[in-house]
C-alpha cells in the first residue's frame, strides 16, 4: 500500500523536558492509523510537528515519499495535511459555508464573494462523504458533532489527503461517535489517509487498521488491531497491567450529606433547564447523574457548586439550607468541584502549576500567614501533589497552559480531593485522560467515598458511571426520570436518558 506519510527519527525537546524522542511513525493511503498514549506522551507534540506548529529538533518528514521540511500550518495545507483539534476553531456567529471557505473564499467575477459557488461546494463534500451538514446554519445553533464535521469538511475543502483528529469523540454523545465512524470509514474508502488520536480503547479498536503507541515521548510499538484487545493495547501504554473495571468493596452508605429538594434552575437564556429535581446523596456513596448532553446536568451541578442562582427548591449541605449560597461560600461548606470545563472552570491557564493548585486553600495557614501567600509553602505543597497525582510535563513554577489537557485535569482533581472535602462533585473528571489516568482517578473517587465523602458523579461515559456508580440517577429534559443499580444494561439506561421509560427515583 502507498505511503502516504513518513516521520523518522523525530525529536522535539522543550528546554530539558524531551517531549518526542527518535519517533518514528508511517500513514499508508487508505487507512486509519490511531496514535495512542498516556497524557503527556508526545502524541499532540508529534502531530503539531507534523502540522507546521513546531519545528523538530531532529529528525525527517517525507509527504508521498518527498522530503519536506513543514514550517507552518499554511504549508501543510499546501502539501495536503488537514488538522481537526480537540477544541474547535470556527467562528460561531458565522454560517457554516462561511467557516468552511474562511481564508480562501470563491470569487465572482467582480471580485466578491460568490456565495452560491461555496453553498454548493460545501454541500457536494457534504454528500460525497455523508456529513449531513446544512451550509446556510449558524455554527452556534448546531450540535457540537455537527461542529466536527465543520471541522472536517474545513479540511477536505483545501484538498486534504491526511487527515489528523486529535480527540475526536471527547466530546461526542454514543450515537454522535457512530456517526463520525461512518464518515471515517468513507473517508478511508475513498483514499484518505487517517491519524486519529484517542484514549478511547474500544473506540480505536473499533476504527483503526493500525496503533502506534508512544511511551514517555518515544514510540513502543506499532501493532495491528486485528488479535489485539483493550488489555493489549493498555498494557502498550501503561508498560504494566491495567485494571479496566473499578474494584470497590460493598456499599456501606451513611447519613444524607446532599439533600436536593424540588429544584428549579434556568440556564443562559432564561429558560427552564431544571425542573423540579430531588435528590439524595448518602456520605459514603457514589451517586451518578446519567444523561445525553444538554438535559440540565451542567446547570443542575453548577446550582449546587454556587455558580448559578437557583429559581425554587432548597440545596442541603450536612442537614443545612445552602440555597443560594456563592462558590466561596459552598466552598467552605466542604463542597469541591472538579468542572466539566478544565479551561474555563477548573483553572487559571496564566497561572503556574503551584497557583493553581492552591486556590482553593490560600486563604489558610497551610499556604499563608497574617494574610501573606508563602510562596515556599505553595511550591513544596505543589511538588507533592504533582508527585501524587502523577502531573507530568512540568514543575510547580510551570504555566498550567504548558501541561497537556489530560495533566491538566489531573491539576483540577488533585486541588478539589486534596482538600479533603465533605462533598466532591465530579462533573466529567476523566474526559481527556489516558487509560492508566483514568484507572488513578477512579481509584481515588472509590477511596475518597470508603472515606466517608458524599460524591455526586456526572459522566457521559456509560461505562464510567455504571462502573463507579452505588446509584444511577436518569436525567432527561431536567427531571429525574429514573433510578438504577449499577449492573443495569446499557441498553436500559440508554432508553430512560432518551425519554423513553420513566422510573420513579427512590
Amino acid at each position: 500500500m502507498e505511503r502516504a506519510l513518513e516521520l523518522r527519527g523525530i525529536t522535539k525537546r522543550f528546554g530539558r523536558i524531551v517531549a518526542n524522542e527518535g519517533v518514528d511513525f508511517d500513514l499508508q493511503a487508505g487507512e486509519v492509523h490511531a496514535l495512542l498514549g498516556e497524557n503527556g506522551a508526545g502524541k499532540s507534540t508529534l502531530m503539531s510537528i507534523l502540522y507546521g506548529l513546531y519545528r523538530p529538533d531532529e529528525g525527517e518528514i517525507r509527504v508521498d515519499g518527498e522530503r519536506v521540511t513543514i514550517d507552518s500550518p499554511r504549508h501543510a495545507i499546501d502539501l495536503g495535511i488537514g488538522m481537526v483539534h480537540q477544541h474547535f476553531m470556527l467562528i460561531p456567529v458565522m454560517t457554516v459555508a462561511e467557516n468552511i471557505v474562511l481564508a480562501d473564499e470563491p470569487r465572482s467575477a467582480g471580485g466578491l464573494l460568490d456565495v452560491q459557488a461555496a453553498d454548493a461546494r460545501v454541500r457536494e463534500l457534504s454528500d460525497r462523504f455523508g456529513l449531513a451538514v446544512n451550509p446556510d446554519a449558524v455554527v452556534e445553533d448546531v450540535s457540537v458533532g455537527q461542529q466536527q464535521r465543520v471541522e472536517i469538511l474545513k479540511a477536505l475543502y483545501r484538498e486534504a489527503r491526511i487527515l489528523v483528529l486529535d480527540e475526536p469523540t471527547a466530546v461526542l454523545t454514543a450515537q454522535e461517535t457512530q456517526d463520525l465512524f461512518r464518515v471515517l470509514r468513507a473517508l478511508r474508502d475513498d483514499g484518505k489517509a487517517i491519524v486519529f488520536i484517542s484514549h478511547k480503547l474500544g473506540e480505536v479498536l473499533d476504527i483503526a487498521d493500525r496503533v502506534t503507541v508512544l511511551r514517555r515521548g518515544k514510540r513502543v510499538d506499532t501493532v495491528s488491531t486485528e488479535g489485539a484487545t483493550e488489555g493489549s493495547l493498555a498494557r502498550l501504554m501503561v508498560g504494566r497491567d491495567v485494571l479496566l473495571r473499578v474494584d470497590k468493596a460493598p456499599l456501606e452508605r451513611r447519613e444524607p450529606i446532599l439533600e436536593i429538594r424540588d429544584l428549579h434552575v434556568r440556564d443562559d437564556r432564561d429558560l427552564p433547564a431544571v425542573q423540579g429535581v430531588d435528590l439524595t446523596v448518602h456520605a459514603g456513596e457514589i451517586v451518578a447523574l446519567a444523561g445525553v448532553d444538554g438535559n440540565g446536568q451542567s446547570e443542575l451541578i453548577e446550582a449546587i457548586t454556587g455558580l448559578r442562582g437557583v429559581e425554587q427548591g432548597e440545596i442541603a449541605v450536612e442537614g443545612r439550607d445552602r440555597t443560594g449560597a456563592g462558590a466561596r461560600d459552598m466552598v467552605a461548606a466542604g463542597v469541591s468541584h472538579i468542572a466539566e470545563d478544565r479551561h474555563r472552570r477548573g483553572l487559571v491557564l496564566n497561572f503556574s502549576i503551584a497557583e493553581n493548585l492552591a486556590l482553593r486553600e490560600y486563604r489558610t495557614p497551610k499556604l499563608s500567614r497574617h494574610g501573606w501567600l508563602s510562596p515556599r509553602k505553595m511550591v513544596t505543597r505543589a511538588r507533592s501533589l504533582i508527585r501524587e497525582f502523577d502531573v507530568r510535563g512540568g514543575e510547580p513554577e510551570t504555566p498550567a497552559a504548558a501541561l497537556s489537557g489530560g495533566n491538566q485535569q489531573k491539576c483540577v482533581i488533585a486541588r478539589e480531593i486534596a482538600c479533603n472535602p465533605r462533598v466532591l462533585v465530579a462533573a466529567q473528571p476523566t474526559r481527556g485522560l489516558d487509560v492508566g489516568a483514568i484507572e488513578f482517578v477512579h481509584r481515588r473517587l472509590v477511596a475518597e467515598r470508603d472515606a466517608g465523602r458524599g460524591i455526586l458523579l456526572m459522566s457521559l461515559e456509560s461505562e464510567e458511571v455504571r462502573s463507579l456508580a452505588d446509584r444511577i440517577l436518569v436525567i432527561y429534559e431536567g427531571r429525574i426520570v429514573g433510578e438504577f443499580p449499577p449492573d443495569a444494561s446499557e441498553e436500559e439506561l440508554g432508553i430512560a436518558m432518551t425519554g423513553g421509560r420513566r422510573r420513579e427515583a427512590a
